[in-house]
């Protein structure tokens, strides 16, 4: 899934871990930015395939296994860049990356145990409701019925025009279980953020979700979890998934205007279709491919809308 993109509670989706506010709308364009789009597509798609080499690893580890590899990887490779400080914070502080870590280890785990049962690009598609939802709610502006009702006509679609009978239910609750820890993982990403440093919180934030999924996971896996293939693929998976897009989106938000970077990551679903498809084997119907498609332009209507009104602040979203 979605671990860590730069969104707000007034910003469309995103997904990614926290770095440098965005570009103003108004930075200047060019071969830098022509790159800087490059490296957040190339972010966007080291996520996305990430998540579809989890669902390989998923019959050695389980959906469990499974985020924890990658939430304690994650959390080392952080922790050991980063080199949070630890004392000087308040009860606030500690009180805030502590929800946000509960909120990210939720979300990850939602959202692989929706890639278990159904495939990638719905269950990706149907975890970006979270968070349009949360930008459609904080614009209060009338245009964004228009990019709600585009988004349920979406959903509606995916659902076979009526029911989920093609897609399994409990996947499908999974995977907007997952959209609502994703909404409130953007809240806490972005309080975070005003209270650490760089990308402290995130790390610490990290370090709370992967001891929180540890227990799980082991119960789950047990002794699976140190075996050498499944270490390295879950640490695979933790790279590509968080540290590499971190470090892509990073470089890309020096120089990328705010509302490129959020549009760019409204593309999710349709990155996430296509590695399920390449890896998977996970093939769309023409009634899915409309119905992604629908949710992707509600999504960068929604950023459109709000782009210029509300100027992004703190840590970008993590994604799956």
């Amino acid at each position: 899934m979605t671990t860590p993109s730069a969104a707000t509670p007034s910003t469309a989706p995103a997904t990614g871990q926290p770095g440098p506010a965005p570009a103003p709308d108004g930075a200047p364009r060019g071969r830098g930015a022509l790159g800087s789009v490059g490296l957040v597509l190339a972010g966007g798609i080291s996520v996305q395939f990430g998540g579809a080499l989890a669902v390989t690893l998923m019959p050695r580890a389980g959906a469990l296994g499974v985020v924890t590899l990658r939430l304690l990887v994650a959390a080392v490779v952080l922790m050991v860049l980063c080199r949070p400080r630890l004392r000087g914070h308040s009860r606030t502080d500690w009180g805030t990356v502590i929800v946000f870590g509960v909120a990210m280890a939720a979300m990850n785990g939602l959202f692989y145990q929706s890639v278990a049962r159904i495939p990638l690009g719905p269950a990706v598609t149907l975890e970006v409701l979270g968070p349009l939802a949360l930008s459609v709610l904080a614009s209060r502006r009338a245009v964004n019925l228009v990019w709600a009702a585009l988004a349920l006509a979406g959903v509606f679609l995916l659902g076979g025009g009526g029911g989920f009978s093609g897609l399994d239910p409990l996947g499908v609750a999974f995977a907007l279980g997952a959209g609502a820890m994703w909404a409130a993982y953007i809240v806490f990403s972005a309080r975070t953020g005003r209270r650490f440093p760089q990308a402290d919180g995130l790390a610490l934030a990290m370090a709370v979700a992967a001891v929180l999924f540890l227990p799980l996971g082991v119960i789950e896996s047990g002794t699976r979890l140190v075996e050498p293939t499944t270490l390295a693929l879950g640490a695979a998976v933790a790279l590509l998934s968080s540290v590499l897009p971190y470090t892509l989106e990073l470089l890309a938000l020096r120089r990328l205007p705010a509302s490129t970077f959020a549009i760019l990551m409204s593309l999710e679903p349709a990155l996430a279709a296509t590695a399920g498809f390449l890896i998977l084997d996970q093939a769309l119907s023409a009634a899915e491919a409309a119905a992604i498609a629908l949710v992707i332009a509600a999504s960068m209507g929604a950023v459109r809308t709000q782009v210029g009104r509300v100027r992004p602040k703190g840590p970008k979203a993590e994604r799956r």
